[in-house]
């Protein structure tokens, strides 16, 4: 064992040493493997950021994995009794220890602007909403738990509901007049990030304060009024999605009776079953095969040609007593420590390119509020794939070095 380690230490120094000696020749063909492995590096890191983006994208929509959507109905003549079922969710939650409960109904309301009243498409949410759908504010802040207690309901709006008030600061505690059952003025608190397409004006509001309001008058019914009886969200391990989908069924219906039906079912992107970053981590894979095809052929070429111009060498060295497998080791390891070296440089570079802030603000596109750090793994991957690749362009020149005759290599 000592001597098979002494052997490959011994060839690695060897390989640094003619390294050091020809480094004019390695830094020149070893452009090629650096610029691939920074290439395929940068391309995995920015996949991730990519990646980053479309699942928070989608978390805002449908929530985090995994998020149960509770629906119940009566089944038959007997009025449905919201609070009874209100109550019941609560106490599930508690039983479970689910920490991120919400209500989530949509509806709408009258908003007296300064050019009328506008119907705005409402959303009935609790203060876990937020959490569980990455809510990001542009300015002002989410609800809080004493939001309940308003005598003056808290509203957080979109952008395009905040200009149509004139973008007045937060800090003033801008009120809008809000036709329900009653007049009631309501305080904007926040305004939500939304995309370029949401033009028309929209809000968020507690069920007490959608209870304040009332009922606007032809407005959507499941906004959580008596009788009504709104979803809940339950944002649960994805690994026991399955198994807390039939406990809150079970224990809903069992505490309810049978004057309800209750339907549990996933809302988030994982309800399909499918990766939905397949596609992306397919082009991805593709692309970084490419590049590391193409840096594997450059370097295996390069490398030919050094072997050809060293046969005087190697003969020399074979004449004073160099084994086959010396030689055939010895100039693997060169270009397997030259690639490896490039390879680090490429991974710095990576890592510095994929971590500018310019970078990250062009593939985040707004949509990433948790960049995940540099992937560890394409850090891996740059140095596995440098070293494979110096293993595979040193291969075929040590075959040839081996085959070299001593005699006619001193000729040559």
């Amino acid at each position: 064992m000592s001597r098979v380690l002494t052997s490959i230490v011994g060839a690695v120094v060897e390989a640094a040493q003619e390294l050091r000696i020809h480094r004019g020749r390695v830094i020149l063909s070893l452009i090629g493997v650096g610029v691939a492995v920074c290439a395929l590096t940068s391309m995995v890191g920015m996949s991730s950021l990519a990646a980053q983006a479309q699942t928070e994208s989608q978390e805002r929509f449908g929530g985090r994995p995994a998020t149960l959507m509770a629906s119940a109905y009566g089944t038959g003549t007997e009025q449905p009794d919201a609070q009874t079922y209100i109550a019941a969710v609560h106490d599930l939650a508690a039983r479970y220890s689910i920490d991120y409960v919400s209500q989530s109904g949509f509806g709408q309301q009258n908003v007296q602007f300064v050019d009328g009243t506008v119907p705005v498409q409402s959303t009935i949410v609790d203060v876990a909403y937020g959490e569980m759908h990455r809510i990001r504010l542009d300015e002002g802040s989410w609800f809080q738990d004493g939001d309940a207690e308003r005598l003056a309901p808290a509203i957080v709006v979109n952008p395009a509901f905040w200009q149509r008030l004139g973008s007045p600061p937060l800090e003033t505690h801008p009120t809008v007049t809000v036709h329900g059952e009653s007049d009631v003025t309501a305080v904007v608190i926040g305004v939500y990030a939304s995309n370029e397409w949401d033009t028309e004006p929209a809000l968020q509001i507690l069920p007490s304060g959608a209870a304040i309001i009332g009922q606007a008058a032809g407005g959507d019914q499941s906004m959580g009024q008596p009788g009504q009886l709104p979803q809940f969200e339950f944002w649960v391990p994805d690994a026991d999605a399955e198994a807390f989908t039939q406990r809150i069924q079970s224990d809903l219906r069992a505490e309810l009776g049978d004057a309800y039906g209750v339907d549990v079912s996933r809302s988030d992107f994982g309800q399909s079953g499918e990766d939905p970053l397949l596609s992306l981590k397919i082009v991805v894979g593709a692309v970084a095969g490419l590049i590391l095809l193409l840096g594997a052929l450059g370097l295996i070429n390069l490398s030919l040609v050094t072997v050809r111009q060293r046969i005087r060498e190697i003969g020399i060295r074979r004449s004073f007593g160099a084994t086959a497998p010396r030689v055939f080791f010895a100039v693997m390891m060169e270009s397997v420590v030259a690639t490896f070296i490039a390879g680090v440089i490429g991974v710095m570079l990576a890592v510095a390119v994929v971590k500018s802030p310019m970078v990250e603000q062009f593939i985040g596109q707004g949509l990433v509020s948790d960049f995940p750090p540099f992937p560890i793994d394409a850090a891996v991957l740059g140095l596995v794939s440098a070293t494979a690749v110096g293993a595979i362009a040193g291969l075929l020149p040590a075959l040839v070095a081996v085959r070299v005759k001593v005699i006619d290599a001193i000729r040559y």
